[in-house]
């Protein structure tokens, strides 16, 4: 039987126009001396010297983020910028020290745990780098699984699952397990898997980082294919300019903790509000 949305769930979650999210003064700090850390941040001070006095690590310094719905927004910055941390804020694997998250208005960091179990069946689904399959499980099953946690019967999931995999052009490998599979072919898999449950917004960090260049760019242009037939709300994590600028329609540029710049990939290009902007799009190929 399927589960029942909690009332304080959004139920028309998957309505056309759905999927916008926003950041407002989100904040998170990793450590013992998180208040003195917090009440510094908002005084003002930098990211190096809160955490040279309190012997924290902070990993988000007031994030202000807007991801419009239906569009496939990248989330870019170097190594340590915040880049994983705040999308993983999206979906509350990771909670805030401070601030709001709202996901079409609601701010979810005020749900309980049964809404937050129906947001991430329901409402947003997630795609990591290290794909995160089921060895035990054959590939149908792997793209089955979140449909039948969210309470489908098993046929229908394993329908839907074979479904998807034909998308993502794998539908001769469902009785395969993922470590006969490519690591390619299992980032598919695992882009099937958060495919199938049809939420509208899709999260993705670094998805496509460890696959080997022509691979790589396989992904990207699936990715873009699908997104034009979904039109899901994306947020996509990359350390790479290029792909930023190949897939986002919207891009978020972040620097310790902070959004450094936002805007269309034209824009970013054209205007860079400073000198470290300017250096990522000098080193863009496109």
């Amino acid at each position: 039987m399927k589960e029942s949305a909690p009332s304080t769930v959004d139920v028309n979650a998957n309505r056309e126009g759905a999927g916008h999210i926003e950041l407002r003064d989100v904040y998170k700090i990793f450590g013992v001396q998180t208040a003195q850390a917090l009440e510094r941040l908002q005084a003002g001070e930098d990211k190096q010297s809160v955490q040279q006095a309190t012997g924290t690590i902070v990993g988000l310094a007031g994030i202000n983020a807007t991801f419009p719905a239906q569009q496939l927004s990248c989330v870019m910055g170097l190594s340590g910028s915040g880049k994983s941390t705040l999308v993983r804020h999206i979906n509350r694997l990771i909670d805030p020290s401070a601030g709001t998250i709202l996901i079409n208005g609601q701010d979810i960091v005020k749900l309980d745990a049964a809404a937050l179990r129906h947001l991430r069946r329901h409402q947003v689904s997630m795609v990591f780098q290290g794909f995160g399959l089921f060895p035990h499980l054959s590939i149908v099953d792997n793209v089955a699984f979140g449909l039948e946690v969210r309470g489908e019967d098993k046929r229908s999931a394993r329908e839907q699952a074979q479904h998807w995999l034909e998308r993502v052009s794998l539908q001769s490998y469902g009785a395969n397990y993922p470590d006969e599979l490519s690591g390619g072919m299992q980032q598919r898999v695992g882009l099937a898997r958060a495919l199938a449950v049809d939420t509208p917004i899709l999260l993705m960090d670094e998805a496509f980082s460890a696959l080997d260049p022509l691979i790589r760019a396989e992904m990207q242009d699936e990715l873009y294919a699908l997104q034009k037939q979904l039109r899901k709300t994306i947020v996509f994590v990359t350390h790479d300019i290029d792909e930023a600028f190949r897939l986002g329609q919207h891009i978020v540029i972040l620097r310790d903790g902070k959004v450094e710049q936002s805007g269309s990939a034209e824009e970013i290009r054209s205007r860079p509000v400073s000198e470290y902007v300017a250096r990522f799009v000098q080193r863009s190929t496109r």
